[in-house]
């Protein structure tokens, strides 16, 4: 598979790595971007692969609670400047109201759901007839829960995250949530705890880890029970960044993982505290935005 200069560009702004290590990746890999971000991770040069991270596309996550549920809803335009429309801001809002009462299974199952006179599909459809622009509802997560639940949006719809816990519904136990929708939010971890990391997600970071370290001239040498060893330390590090708990908690005067902040608000309170589960999500993640060249663009519109 042949690579493009754009493809070099591409990954040098998703692993931060120098165009000729980015040029050389592709070309090990055949042009296959994954492969090359795994290359480069391997030879110790990208730290990770944070490609949604490098992607944007525009829109909105809006939150929604009524009572014991919580809903979080992505709809993208294809402007920032239709995002901000009362139109499409009213649109989404009936979208996450529509969700916290018909518990759809998927976005298709929305879309058939009636909202007033019309169906969320047919308002969908009108709206983008309406406005101009193409517009999508992306996906949506909704919680419903016999604990304390709290919302929390960033960037006015850039992020949006719920979090949910057995305990008390008290001020400081909303309190405690919402810090931790914050942190949530800026750090974007994938678990709650390590329990439940997956073992084929583990296996693959090690792998990535052995690899950089045989890559590393002064341990090639070192025997594999060696290296097996010194990954150990490395992948329990790793995996705190990706787990809620085990993270080091940023608000914290000195240092406590997430897990000992919580153990502490319920300590104060008098009662037992536990995170049961959190959804994050980013507007565009993971979604191609189409690049333009402005000069190309204005010429365009002249001809």
């Amino acid at each position: 598979m042949a690579f493009t200069a754009q493809d070099v560009k591409k990954l040098r702004e998703m692993t931060n790595c120098g165009m000729m290590d980015c040029k050389k990746a592709l070309t090990e890999t055949d042009g296959d971007m994954d492969k090359a971000i795994e290359f480069l991770r391997e030879k110790g040069l990208a730290t990770a692969a944070k490609k949604a991270d490098r992607i944007a596309a525009e829109g909105i996550v809006k939150s929604y609670m009524d009572g014991n549920v919580g809903v979080l809803v992505e709809v993208n335009s294809e402007t920032d400047f239709v995002a901000k429309n009362d139109e499409f801001q009213n649109f989404v809002s009936d979208v996450a109201k529509t969700i916290a009462v018909a518990n759809p299974a998927d976005v298709e199952a929305l879309k058939a759901e009636k909202c007033g006179e019309s169906t969320i599909g047919d308002m969908l459809t009108e709206k983008i007839a309406k406005i101009g622009e193409n517009m999508n509802i992306r996906r949506f997560s909704r919680i419903e829960t016999d604990g304390v639940l709290v919302d929390y949006i960033h960037a006015a719809g850039k992020i949006g995250v719920l979090v949910e816990a057995d305990a008390p519904d008290c001020d400081e136990v909303k309190e405690c949530l919402k810090n931790l929708a914050m942190q949530i939010a800026a750090l974007s971890p994938k678990y709650l705890s390590s329990d439940d990391v997956p073992e084929e997600f583990k296996e693959h970071e090690k792998e990535i880890l052995i690899a950089q370290l045989k890559n590393d001239p002064k341990n090639a040498s070192k025997p594999d029970n060696i290296i097996e060893k010194m990954i150990t330390g490395r992948l329990a590090k790793e995996l705190k960044e990706y787990c809620l708990l085990e993270q080091e908690y940023v608000k914290a005067e000195s240092k406590e993982t997430v897990a000992q902040y919580v153990q502490a608000v319920g300590k104060k309170i008098g009662a037992d505290v536990k995170i049961k589960s959190f959804v994050r999500i980013e507007k565009g993640e993971g979604i191609e935005k189409k690049e333009e060249n402005f000069a190309d663009e204005v010429a365009s519109m002249i001809k």
